[in-house]
């Protein structure tokens, strides 16, 4: 309980200059004035604050005998003030202060009377002398922005380093173990030339993976002329493991093509027995256990669609089951472009049945359905083949619909392929990939270009 005695002067600013002050000083520290000489309060009892209670002064503060300030002479005349270099110094503790004589004059706020402040710290030095360069170490110097950053490490043979940081290791699924970025995957974007056939397969630009795959090679018939196979195949993407479908199915008809054919199978013939080839090599999918067991619990049957054209110095032929398209596309343009395919979709059959229109057709969102596909839960497989023997020469323009939802009719694609195809097939494919891109890549883009007639063994662009 706090005492109720009177208690001594307590300020918190100087009377004379509004100066804060602390507990127990005696004299204002600014300018000088004798805290003593304010009167006395009025012996009344205020109230006390909630937060704190006035100090009561040390007995050895209470002893001191403090001067008290002489009646003026005249009203004219002002009272002398006294300064703290009249008085012997005590701090609140009882303790002796150091005499302000030994003060620097400089010290004081007015430039020349010294002060009862004391300056813990020595004044600073208008210049700070240099220390002399130290001896530089024996040995290689050492940058300090790489100092403490471990040297490179060469990775081991067969080891991946990741494309945004260089330095951590990519594992199995794509990711950097140390910066966690995602790697690109190989099948973002493939090219591939062989002479007189070319294709280029894009991501895109809004899916996470290429879903597409294509196979191209060229071999001979029995006669010795040349024969020239493109296969595109377009994952399904409602179905488990597409991307590994489309590769599965463009693999396994590629590779029956360019082993029927130097047998003399009928090219059109082979193409169909190709597709079946490609049909159960994707039902395989289905029996084989995922790569990712997270995907196990709503996995489907791997599926794909595709398309595929050989082509020989006399024939033209196309096979297909699904929605990917081929095209003719003359070299004179002059003569009519042609749509050699009928997509196995929701849309095909709409027109085919006089239902509807074909522009109504393919405005209407089920469109893109398909009908018709590779995989262990088609319906039926009907492998389309069909044959032609063009009068002049073009290219045959084999893609997935990722190319032609941007150039849909016959007329479109004719427009956008460039005059020098049959050239230039590499050029060309690149030129309709970057269309599909520029129109928005909303999905995988693959394109194969195939000049005809087919060129003699050896022939091609360079």
């Amino acid at each position: 309980m706090m005492s109720q005695m009177p208690q001594p002067t307590a300020l918190s600013r100087c009377p004379s200059c509004e100066e804060p002050l602390e507990t127990g000083d005696r004299f204002c520290g600014a300018c000088g004035y004798d805290l003593s000489a304010v009167p006395t309060p009025p012996q009344d009892h205020p109230t006390i604050t909630m937060n704190g209670s006035s100090t009561r002064p040390s007995e050895a503060a209470a002893s001191l005998d403090w001067p008290l300030a002489p009646e003026p002479a005249s009203s004219d005349t002002p009272a002398p003030v006294h300064r703290a270099t009249d008085i012997r110094g005590m701090d609140s503790g009882g303790s002796e202060l150091p005499h302000p004589d030994t003060e620097s004059a400089g010290d004081h706020p007015s430039g020349g009377q010294p002060s009862g402040v004391r300056f813990d710290r020595s004044p600073e030095p208008d210049e700070y002398p240099l220390a002399p360069p130290a001896e530089a170490p024996a040995g290689p110097v050492v940058d300090p922005r790489t100092a403490g950053l471990a040297a490179p490490v060469t990775p081991p043979a067969g080891t991946k380093l990741c494309v945004a940081c260089r330095s951590g290791h990519v594992d199995s699924d794509g990711y950097c173990e140390n910066c966690g970025h995602a790697q690109p995957r190989e099948r973002d974007h493939m090219e591939q030339e062989l002479g007189a056939v070319a294709a280029v397969s894009d991501r895109g630009l809004r899916h996470h993976r290429n879903e597409d795959a294509f196979a191209i090679s060229s071999t001979a018939l029995p006669d010795g002329s040349p024969a020239v196979v493109a296969i595109v195949c377009d994952g399904v993407s409602s179905a488990t493991r597409p991307d590994e479908a489309s590769l599965a199915a463009s693999r396994a008809a590629g590779e029956a093509l360019l082993a029927a054919l130097p047998l003399g199978t009928h090219p059109q013939q082979a193409m169909h027995e190709a597709i079946l080839a490609a049909s159960e090599a994707v039902n395989s999918l289905a029996e084989a256990p995922p790569a990712h067991e997270e995907h196990a619990p709503h996995q489907n049957a791997p599926a794909c669609t595709l398309v595929g054209a050989v082509v020989t110095p006399a024939l033209l032929i196309v096979g297909w089951v699904g929605d990917s398209r081929a095209y003719w596309v003359p070299v004179d343009r002059t003569s009519p472009p042609a749509r050699l395919t009928e997509d196995d979709s929701w849309a095909a059959q709409m027109v085919a049945a006089g239902l509807m229109s074909e522009a109504q057709a393919y405005a209407d969102e089920r469109a893109h359905a398909i009908t018709g596909w590779l995989g262990a839960d088609a319906y039926e497989l009907e492998p389309h083949t069909a044959s032609f023997k063009p009068d002049r020469p073009g290219v045959v323009v084999v893609c997935t619909d990722g190319l032609w939802n941007y150039a849909e009719a016959a007329e479109e694609m004719a427009e956008v392929v460039p005059l020098d195809a049959a050239e230039r097939p590499l050029h060309s494919a690149q030129v309709l990939v970057g269309h599909a891109l520029d129109g928005g890549g909303h999905d995988n883009v693959t394109v194969a270009v195939v000049p005809f007639p087919a060129p003699p063994q050896g022939a091609g662009s360079a």
